[in-house]
């Protein structure tokens, strides 16, 4: 499952270091997460998420998305 952060946060013209200093999360951990060097810890995954104003589940592509009722 590909992590779409570098795609989300370059839509929204967020940098690597705003990314990093809204998360408090170390540049250098957001690149590898970007460059599925490893996947983050899903309370990584919400600071990102809140940060790039998206769900949790938007971070990553899938076939099957959440919809909400």
């Amino acid at each position: 499952m590909k992590i779409l952060i570098a795609d989300i946060r370059n839509k929204k013209n967020i940098s690597l270091n705003q990314l990093s200093q809204m998360t408090d999360i170390p540049k250098s951990t957001l690149n590898d997460y970007e460059n599925e060097k490893y996947s983050p810890r899903i309370i990584f995954m919400e600071k990102i998420a809140i940060a790039l104003g998206v769900g949790i589940v938007d971070l990553f592509e899938s076939n099957y998305k959440y919809s909400k009722k």
